[in-house]
């Protein structure tokens, strides 16, 4: 039986539909009985546990061969990261309760820089869960590229997308979330003992001119990427809501001045599999915009 958090969001999705495909025991937790009922419906148990509730998630753990940890994304995140730090220490609690076979937890890409900026939220649960004496793996991804669901609109009504990373002929590490999914699978199937690391990014490295020119082939027609100014970065984040936009502008320059990048360099990763065309392909779909 394979626990997995953030069951209903891409990551977690691709990860249960890689071991569902293989036919193996799910367990999908989840906050309400709302979000479980796709995954009862295809048979797996599910557990309500929200993921600061240490004893709520040492119940969905209990049993279970190996447990997938997702940090829930926050942008916008409380200065000095007090709700990473609490889910941190009560999914750190639960498993030192539960005592599940094997731990996979979602990491990041550039989780050792000492830099401030947003992925430190990372770096608490690293730290969090690598004192547990379980074998624990960290999965250290890249960018994501279902970031350029918010360039489909742009890309389709003005054919110019704004981009935050620069230089725009810069490669930046960038994988797909179905290859995360399904490397986590292979790793909860997996045995080791002790804390283990691996880095994962896509086939290739990923400038925003690639994203635009990818953009061109499957809408057939020219689109282009800009810079966005950095003078209006803040501004631009707090006309969207955002409370604290510092961290997510320190992460982009990180990104930008090659200090984030994989403990192991390039050379290091792992490559999945999952081409750039192929992800642009998929929102262009979902967006009803083919």
């Amino acid at each position: 039986m394979y626990a997995i958090t953030g069951i209903t969001g891409p990551v977690g999705g691709a990860l249960a539909e890689t071991l569902l495909a293989a036919q193996q025991p799910l367990r999908a937790v989840v906050r309400s009985t709302e979000k479980g009922q796709p995954w009862a419906a295809r048979g797996c148990e599910v557990a309500l546990a929200e993921m600061s509730d240490a004893a709520a998630l040492a119940a969905a753990f209990r049993g279970a061969t190996g447990v997938f940890i997702l940090l829930p994304p926050i942008f916008d995140p409380s200065p000095g990261y007090p709700e990473a730090r609490e889910v941190s220490a009560a999914v750190r609690a639960a498993l030192e309760e539960a005592r599940p076979a094997r731990v996979v937890c979602l990491s990041t890409i550039g989780v050792q820089a000492t830099q401030p900026n947003l992925l430190n939220q990372l770096s608490l649960l690293e730290q969090a869960l690598g004192e547990l004496s379980l074998p624990v793996a960290f999965l250290r991804a890249g960018w994501f590229l279902e970031n350029s669901v918010w360039d489909v609109e742009p890309a389709c009504e003005t054919g110019v997308i704004p981009s935050f990373l620069r230089p725009l002929d810069k490669p930046v590490p960038m994988l797909a979330t179905a290859d995360v999914g399904r490397v986590a699978a292979e790793l909860l199937q997996d045995t080791w003992s002790g804390k283990r690391v691996v880095e994962l990014e896509g086939p290739v490295r990923v400038t925003p001119y690639d994203i635009a020119e990818s953009f061109t082939r499957l809408l057939q027609r020219p689109v282009c990427t800009e810079k966005v100014p950095r003078a209006i970065w803040e501004g631009f984040f707090i006309s969207q809501g955002m409370r604290n936009p510092t961290p997510r502008m320190q992460m982009l320059e990180g990104f930008n001045e090659g200090w984030i990048e994989f403990e192991g360099g390039p050379e290091g990763s792992q490559k999945g599999r999952t081409t750039l065309d192929t992800v642009i392909r998929q929102l262009l779909e979902r967006k009803g915009r083919t």
